[in-house]
């Protein structure tokens, strides 16, 4: 029997959980033509809810295509370049009208041919002899989009790893092409909120003011409870109240942890799921991920280790360098701890996410979280 929690991406409306609020703001600011910027931490739910939202107007506005590209792997614009075309070539198939004229622009660009042996999907690569010619490549591809006559919706997730590429105008570039547009409106994803809002927040770079924002937090607990209530019952199985109540405290109500952790209850069968059930199924992730959670330890010093065992036993801390944090874990001076918490960030392991009062830190992985706290 289908496992309706789903861990990636988007199937159907059914199987999706609330973000009814930020849905229909993002239907007002694509339909409105206004360009969004959407902002959450990795693993929230902001791509299933962008999937989301091209299901609601592929309903509502047929008229609109959407095309989705996911730059996050990419390292340069000739990375970017390929996404893109890549992503067009998907919303376009080469049978339609437009998917032919689009093939006859690429094939224009003389690239080589692919196909991923999983997807079957296309894949190119494009050779330039100048930076010159890339740029002009990507002016062609969003002017041929944008000249086809019908209104297109681009989402471009993890769309601060532009800051990452060496070339140093990207954002300039983007800018100035993008604002040549008329009929694509832009969704701007990212996981990183400090560099998506200096990106388009700060007045002194290109994209300022250029942009709606949105932002995804923790679905609210009586909306994820009936939820979930709801698909184990239309399974035909039943789950207590207090195993809800522990599977949301347990995953903080972290979007992909919570569903990750009922897919594994729902596939472990049982039909009458109490607490039991749930803590066995929290036992069965934990020792399921100790492998890479250990590699982890073989990637920090010590006082990394340390730091970030700290960090999840406490679950949050906002005040990494105050005395008692510091001497309840052995930390040592104030700046030792910024120096940790730095590093932690950097690679991915730790957090940190700026209110409007306070620095809160935890650890990224939920599960590995409550792994470590158990040392």
């Amino acid at each position: 029997m289908e496992n309706p929690f789903i861990t990636k991406s988007y199937e159907r409306k059914e199987w999706f959980c609330d973000r009814e609020e930020e849905l229909q703001q993002l239907l007002r600011n694509t339909t409105g033509h206004t360009d969004t910027t959407l902002i959450s931490q990795r693993r929230m739910g902001k791509t299933g809810l962008i999937l989301r939202l091209f299901d609601e107007l592929s309903d509502k506005r047929p008229d609109i295509q959407t095309i989705y590209l996911d730059v996050f792997a990419s390292r340069n614009l000739d990375d970017f370049i390929k996404m893109m075309a890549e992503a067009a070539m998907k919303t376009f198939p080469q049978k339609s009208t437009i998917g032919e004229k689009l093939m006859a622009f690429i094939k224009a660009l003389r690239p080589q041919f692919s196909f991923d042996p999983i997807t079957g999907e296309p894949q190119l690569q494009i050779s330039y002899q100048t930076t010159h010619e890339k740029e002009y490549t990507l002016l062609g591809l969003f002017e041929f989009l944008d000249s086809q006559n019908t209104p297109i919706v681009m989402a471009i997730d993890e769309f601060q790893q532009i800051r990452e590429y060496p070339e140093q105008n990207m954002e300039a570039l983007l800018r100035t092409y993008i604002q040549q547009t008329k009929n694509i409106t832009f969704i701007f994803c990212g996981s990183k909120k400090h560099i998506m809002t200096d990106i388009f927040a700060n007045e002194r770079k290109p994209f300022y003011s250029s942009t709606a924002f949105v932002s995804l937090g923790k679905i609210p607990s009586e909306i994820y409870k009936d939820f979930i209530i709801n698909l184990f019952g239309q399974k035909k199985r039943s789950i207590d109240s207090g195993a809800i109540d522990f599977i949301l405290e347990w995953t903080r109500r972290h979007t992909y942890y919570t569903q990750q952790l009922c897919h594994t209850i729902y596939d472990n069968g049982a039909t009458n799921i109490g607490l039991d059930e749930v803590k066995s199924s929290c036992a069965q992730l934990m020792q399921h991920g100790e492998a890479v959670y250990l590699q982890y330890r073989q990637m920090l010093t010590d006082k990394q280790w340390n730091f970030l065992i700290a960090i999840a036993k406490e679950g949050c801390v906002s005040q990494i360098t105050a005395a008692d944090f510091l001497r309840k874990y052995r930390i040592g001076s104030p700046s030792a701890a910024r120096k940790q918490a730095d590093a932690l960030c950097e690679k991915g392991l730790l957090n940190a996410e700026v209110t409007l009062h306070r620095t809160e830190y935890t650890v990224n992985d939920v599960f590995f979280s409550r792994w470590l706290e158990r040392l």
